[in-house]
Formats: structure tokens, C-alpha cells, sequence
């Protein structure tokens, strides 16, 4: 190995001269992020595989730094069809929410000023109404996620004592979280009963003695268990609690608040049918069919709302401005006969396939036809899922672009973009599906296509 080699690296103070001094990001950072650029060359260099002349990686390395001196949190365009994608934020949040959004937390804003009085309020009076309105419960409580939604519960109305689940529910989502777990942190004691597939009314009314404190049903909305089953339903387990005076929580994960079904999806139990089964207390996600932000809701009674709010666990869980702001202007999407456009999610779950096939139809005609012939680009049908989770059986139409060739640098090519698509890979082809792409979007894919 040769010390000329290691010369055509260029120092960082070169790079930082070629980069000038006006790029929007601390000097530190850019410092860094060169370093560790320039630290890949002489890795080359040590395993003798360097080609690039010194002009070649000053130019590669300052246009590497130039992009990742961009925000790392970017718009991203979501072409995998699934609308509530986890590792894209979940619910999309759509334009007029968040200006309207943005004009309330322009300066300040009376998160916890009662106006009329000049005292000191309290947030949750922007949530609460409207989550009893729409939910036909006394009120309701927002946290962190709905993780964190079960945990207060939990701690609040049976720390130190047993909380009683069928093994048929003790769901594990995404990055591990597990109900048994979420028991336990609670401080407290799990009681399993049933089996995997088969749980009867019998196996909870042996578990409960005078350490039980709740019976814990969960919805397991990200999977479902067929053959030769048996559950308990959410109402006998209700009235199982009456006659035992042990009050039932329910864990509703996905938190549909409309009739999925009269839009042409498969029925869910929504929040309202859960409370009109008399449960105590209901917990459930923001960030998914509700169509909000990350957040964790709990609706119920009120006299179980104040024990939950009186626990010091809340102050630590409690969201913040833009958190709660985000969630009014969502719930605000909500009318007696249904949800409005300004509900994003809602809005691409519902469109149809016909509908996004003479969008996309447009579309297709303006690729130029020498891109199309070179990834023999196709208009397809294909099915998605709603993702997160969420509504585990239903596959939704949808309609796709389908590419073949080096898919993997193509997959790449596109997702390293200043602004990324995403799109995904099956069976050797790569796809764009468009249930989950905005039509504003549009302009800004058929552009990417035809740079390919």
C-alpha cells in the first residue's frame, strides 16, 4: 500500500473551504459529518480499493455533506400503499389542520389559562368536551400513546393488586411491546386465563378472589386467531364484572370512532360501542383510524377520569401544546354524519380504487415513453393493508406503478432524494402504490420518474 494513495484524500480543512461558511447547521456538525466522510475514503485506501481522483471525492464528499446538512426529518412521498405506517409517522396530518394548528401556537397560547377568569385552567379543557361529545362519555385524557394510555390506567386503578387477561389476548405490537409487560410495569399482578385459542366466561369468574382489582379485555387488532376458537365477548365480560363488583378496562389499540363498514371497509369496534357496553374505562391510539397525532386517549366515567388525572404518573405523561392542539383540530373533523375531507387519513383510507385509477391514469401518460420502456413501467391493481396494526384482515384496493430492473438501486436511487419516494419491493419488481400518496404530491413523483 502506497502513502500516495492516502494523499489524494483531502483534509477537512479543504472540504470546509470548498463548502463555504454559510450552509444552515452548526459548524461542529458539519465538521463531523466530514470527517466521518472522509474516514470511508481511508478505509479505501487501507483495503486498497480506492479509484477516485482528489478532485472526485472533495466534489463527492462536499455534495455528501451538503445533503445530510438537510433536516433529516423530511416530507417524504409514502408509495408503499399503507396509510398508517408506522415508520412514517402513522396518521398523515393533512394541510388545513396544521395551519390552523399553526396560527393557534404562533406565540404564546392559554394552554392552562381559564380566560374568563384569569385563573390558572387546565389543558385538558380543549380535549375533554369534545372527546364526550363524540365518544358519549364524561370526558377523556390524552397521554403520550396509548402504551402509555394502559399504564396509567393500570397503575391508577389496580397497582399492587391483580389484573386478570385472557392468554388469547396478550398482544405484542410493534418494537416489542407487550401487554404481560405493560402489567407488570404497572406495578401490577398478572392473572392469566384460558388458552391461546379458547377462553371462556368460566376461566375469568375462577380467577377473580378479593385481590382483583380489574378484568382487562384487548382488542387484538393486529391479528386474528381462527379455527377452533372461543372468546369471551366484551359485554359478558361486563356483566361478569357487575355481578363481581370488579370493573372491566378495555384496550381498543386502533380507536375507530366511525362505522368503518359504511365506507366500504371491514366493520371495527369503534370507541362508542365499547363504552355503550358499560366497561369503566377506555384506552386507545390518536395516531391511528382517529386520523391524529401520536397521542394515547382514555375516555370513561368521571369518577375514574379523576383518580387517573390524580396520579403523579400523568404529569410525566401528559402531552404538550402542539400534542394537544393537533388532536382539538383533529377531533374538530368529527361530525354527527361522519368525518370531513380535513381528516387526511380518513380521506385516503376512503378513496376509492376507481377514483385513484383516473388520477393516476393522468399521471401515467405524462412518464416519458423512454423511461417507461427502459423499467417497462406498468398501471396495475394492487391491495394494501391500513397498516399499524390496524384492521389486520382487510385488503384495501388500491393501484400501483410497477417497475423491472436493477430494483434495488432504482429502490434506492428514489429514496435518496432530496425529496425520497418510497416505494417497495415484492417477488423482484418494485412498486409505487398511490393510496397513500397526496394528488398534490403527484407533480413532484412524475418528476422523480422521469429523472430516472
Amino acid at each position: 500500500m502506497s502513502n500516495k494513495s492516502y494523499k489524494e484524500i483531502p483534509s477537512v480543512q479543504e472540504i470546509l473551504l470548498e463548502l463555504g461558511s454559510d450552509l444552515p447547521i452548526h459548524q461542529n456538525y458539519v465538521v463531523k459529518i466530514t470527517r466521518d466522510e472522509l474516514a470511508k475514503y481511508r478505509n479505501l485506501v487501507k483495503d486498497n480499493k480506492l479509484k477516485s481522483s482528489r478532485k472526485e471525492i472533495r466534489d463527492e464528499i462536499t455534495n455528501s455533506v451538503k445533503l445530510l446538512t438537510v433536516s433529516s426529518l423530511r416530507n417524504v412521498i409514502n408509495g408503499t400503499g399503507i396509510v398508517l405506517h408506522t415508520n412514517f409517522g402513522r396518521a398523515p396530518i393533512g394541510k388545513k389542520v396544521l395551519q390552523n394548528v399553526t396560527k393557534k401556537l404562533s406565540g404564546y397560547v392559554n394552554l392552562e389559562v381559564d380566560l374568563p377568569t384569569g385563573k390558572r385552567g387546565d389543558r385538558l379543557n380543549h380535549l375533554s368536551d369534545l372527546l364526550a361529545a363524540i365518544t358519549n362519555t364524561d370526558g377523556g385524557i390524552i397521554v403520550n400513546n396509548n402504551a402509555a394510555a394502559v399504564l396509567l390506567a393500570l397503575n391508577t386503578l389496580a397497582e399492587g393488586k391483580e389484573v386478570i387477561v385472557s392468554r388469547g389476548q396478550e398482544v405484542e405490537i410493534g418494537g416489542s411491546f407487550r401487554i404481560p409487560d405493560i402489567v407488570k410495569k404497572s406495578s401490577c399482578k398478572l392473572v392469566e386465563v384460558g388458552t391461546t385459542n379458547r377462553t371462556h366466561l368460566k376461566d375469568y369468574e375462577k380467577a377473580i378472589n378479593k385481590n382483583t382489582a380489574l378484568l382487562l379485555w384487548v382488542h387484538t387488532s393486529n391479528y386474528v386467531v381462527k379455527g377452533f376458537t372461543k372468546s369471551v365477548t366484551l359485554r359478558e365480560l361486563v356483566e361478569l364484572g357487575k355481578r363481581k363488583r370488579v370493573p372491566v378496562l378495555v384496550d381498543l389499540g386502533s380507536g375507530a370512532l366511525i362505522n368503518l363498514s359504511d365506507q366500504g371497509l371491514l366493520e371495527e369496534i369503534t370507541v362508542q360501542e365499547t363504552v355503550k357496553s358499560g366497561v369503566a374505562v377506555v384506552t386507545f391510539s390518536g395516531d391511528k383510524l382517529l386520523g391524529g397525532p401520536q397521542s394515547g386517549v382514555i375516555v370513561g366515567k368521571n369518577s375514574v377520569l379523576k383518580k387517573i388525572k390524580s396520579n403523579p404518573l400523568y404529569r410525566a405523561l401528559r402531552c404538550d401544546k402542539f400534542t394537544i392542539a393537533l388532536m382539538e383540530e383533529t377531533l374538530r373533523t368529527y361530525k354527527s354524519d361522519g368525518v370531513s375531507k380535513n381528516n387526511l387519513a380518513n380521506t385516503l383510507l376512503h378513496t376509492s380504487q376507481k377514483t385513484l385509477r383516473n388520477r393516476v391514469e393522468k399521471l401515467f401518460s405524462e412518464i416519458k415513453p423512454a423511461v417507461k420502456k427502459r423499467w417497462q413501467i406498468k398501471l396495475i391493481d394492487s391491495t394494501v393493508e391500513a397498516g399499524s396494526g390496524s384492521l389486520p384482515e382487510e385488503k384495501i384496493e388500491s393501484v400501483a406503478l410497477e417497475f423491472r430492473g436493477q430494483i434495488k438501486e432504482l429502490a434506492k436511487w428514489f429514496r435518496t432524494r432530496i425529496n425520497p419516494v418510497v416505494g417497495y419491493i415484492h417477488k423482484d419488481l418494485f412498486y409505487i402504490d398511490f393510496k397513500a400518496i397526496l394528488p398534490e404530491q403527484y407533480s413532484e413523483l412524475i418528476k422523480a420518474i422521469n429523472e430516472v
